[in-house]
Order: structure tokens, then sequence, then C-alpha cells
């Protein structure tokens, strides 16, 4: 497998792995549940990303990254759906997408795609595709956390704990890499 692919590969399970565990953390009635008519729940953004990775990945490097099977409206309808139903959904989405990642080859990196018309490259889809993705993700992980509240336990280093976290890293022997495996977000 291509560095690069094996990198966005990477990257993409980072995101999935962070929504994942964000959605662990609110009971199964926040799932569907927002703010107002205009906010989208968790439930929502769940249908969006996988109706997004199903119809991007679904015949990839062949058809419009746009489905005339996708009804991309429905997919930010307020819905009350069950924690396995939104899992089950969720898990549509990145498995289209995870099982293209696992077929692309270093070859087909500069074959040209086409998402709404407009031709890219296939590394520059992946690369639009992902910054999509953490976009909702991010959204995901800040409304979890707010639904939550105090209960919230951090997708990474907690605040207060940036000089424990660096100490332990710097211990020879030890490489745990903290709680998420980065270091990185501050959740």
């Amino acid at each position: 497998m291509n560095a690069l692919i094996k990198s966005l590969e990477g990257e993409y399970r980072r995101y999935k792995t962070l929504a994942e565990r964000a959605l662990e953390q609110v009971s199964d009635s926040q799932l569907s549940s927002s703010d107002s008519a205009d906010s989208n729940s968790l439930a929502v953004m769940c249908w969006h990303v996988s109706g997004n990775l199903r119809s991007r990945f679904t015949d990839f490097l062949t058809t419009d990254g746009e489905k005339p099977w996708r009804h991309r409206d429905e997919e930010f309808e307020n819905r009350s759906v069950s924690r396995a139903e939104l899992i089950a959904k969720w898990e549509q989405g990145w498995t289209v997408l995870l099982d293209v990642m696992a077929g692309l080859s270093d070859e087909q990196l500069n074959q040209t795609v086409t998402i709404r018309g407009q031709e890219l490259r296939v590394h520059e889809a992946l690369h639009r595709s992902l910054a999509h993705t953490a976009y909702h993700v991010g959204q995901i992980v800040y409304l979890a956390k707010a639904l939550r509240g105090e209960g919230w336990n951090s997708l990474s280093i907690p605040r207060g704990q940036s000089d424990a976290f660096t100490q332990r890293l710097n211990k020879p022997g030890d490489s745990s890499p903290g709680q998420s495996g980065t270091g990185r977000e501050k959740h």
C-alpha cells in the first residue's frame, strides 16, 4: 500500500474512532436531541457523514461522487433513532470508504475522479473528503461533550495534565501515547 494512502486511511480511522468514543459517552436519547429545528443532532451528523462517504466512494474511480440515488437534504432531517440504528448507518458509509482505501494503488493516485462535476486527482479527492469528515467529527465531539456535561471523559490530554503527559512520554521505557493515541487534540 502506498505511504500516502496508508497515512490518509490512518487519519480517517483516527477521526472515526474520535466520533465513536464521543458517541459512547451520551445516552441513547441524546443521540437524537438538538437545541432547535435548525440545529443538527448527533444522529443527523452521523447520517450525513455516512451518506457522504457512501456517495463519494461507491464506484469511486468510475462515477461522479454525487450519486443520483443520494438524497442529501434527507440526511439533515431530524430523526429519532436507536443507538443500533445509528451505528448501522454510520458503518455503512465507513465500510464503503475503507474498502476503497484498501484497494487503492500507487498508480491510481494521479487518476482523475469527478465530484459534483468537478475533476480532481484521487489524492485531492481523498484530502477533500478527509477534511470534510474531520469537520463533522469535530461537530460530533463538540455536541457530545456539551450533551454529556460534567461526566465527559476527555478524548485526549485532559486540561491541566499536559506537563504530566509530556513527562510520561519522556520517561525511558514508557511509550504510552495517552488516551487518544496522538496527544494533539484538546477535546
